[in-house]
């Protein structure tokens, strides 16, 4: 797990436990928790769901809950070490902004979900308003700034190589096999609302106008992905610290 937010982990969970009841309120079986850390989400969700709940990690030396084991993997050179189909709930927390290929990740845990089961991942929210203009400024998003060249601590902030924002995480999911049924944030940053005040009638504004022309001249938003395109600049997204997002695998799905 990254250290970067320890005092905003509690709330990031809070947002997972959250997408769970939305999408999924009355889950329960095998769970899997991918960069499980001190075991925190894991007691979070055992005091809500009946589940019988395995961790996964890069180090075992980071959880705090008796007993529970942590199977060490290293998600840029492995496979998870489970079989197909095995798990009902898998949380994924943190951890994707330092993987190398997201998209084998993502392939990998399609595979080791059951057909209808829910995985739940949450990122830093590159598009909120501090981070866009961040970027603007600086040429780095928020939580995403100059890595030191080869000295990186790759489980920190300083191992954050992976923006992924609210669309392409999308996308890689539908590429993966897994269809996205609730996005949502951790909390609104108060510290982008100023921002938010002064320009949400011009993002408003030229941000319609140039779907439009997406639409209209090139083609790249269709129905398929014209939802996820609009929500890119609503509210939730342009304050939103963490973007929680929830997808299913489908109950048809035997891959």
């Amino acid at each position: 797990m990254a250290d970067t937010a320890k005092y905003s982990t509690p709330a990031i969970h809070m947002g997972v436990l959250r997408g769970i009841e939305e999408i999924r309120p009355n889950i329960s079986g095998k769970h899997l928790d991918i960069g499980s850390g001190d075991g925190s989400l894991i007691h979070l969700l055992g005091q809500h769901f009946k589940l019988d709940s395995s961790a996964c990690d890069y180090i075992d030396s980071l959880m705090e809950l008796a007993g529970q084991k942590v199977d060490v993997v290293n998600l840029d050179l492995e496979p998870l070490p489970y079989p197909d189909g095995t798990f009902d709930l898998i949380t994924f927390t943190e951890v994707i902004e330092h993987v190398e290929n997201h998209r084998a990740v993502l392939r990998e845990i399609q595979r080791v979900l059951k057909p209808g089961g829910v995985v739940l991942i949450t990122t830093p929210n590159i598009l909120n308003l501090k981070s866009r203009l961040r970027f603007l400024f600086f040429g780095f998003w928020n939580l995403f700034g100059p890595l030191h060249i080869s000295a990186s601590d790759k489980y920190s902030t300083g191992g954050h190589i992976n923006p992924i924002s609210y669309f392409y995480l999308c996308h890689s999911l539908h590429d993966a096999g897994l269809a996205p049924g609730y996005s949502g944030i951790d909390k609104a940053q108060r510290s982008s609302i100023p921002a938010l005040l002064l320009l949400w009638l011009p993002i408003s504004l030229l941000s319609r106008r140039a779907m439009a022309r997406e639409e209209r001249k090139y083609r790249t938003v269709d129905e398929t992905n014209k939802p996820i395109v609009k929500e890119m600049n609503r509210w939730r997204m342009l304050l939103g610290r963490t973007i929680v997002v929830a997808a299913e695998k489908s109950a048809m799905n035997q891959n």
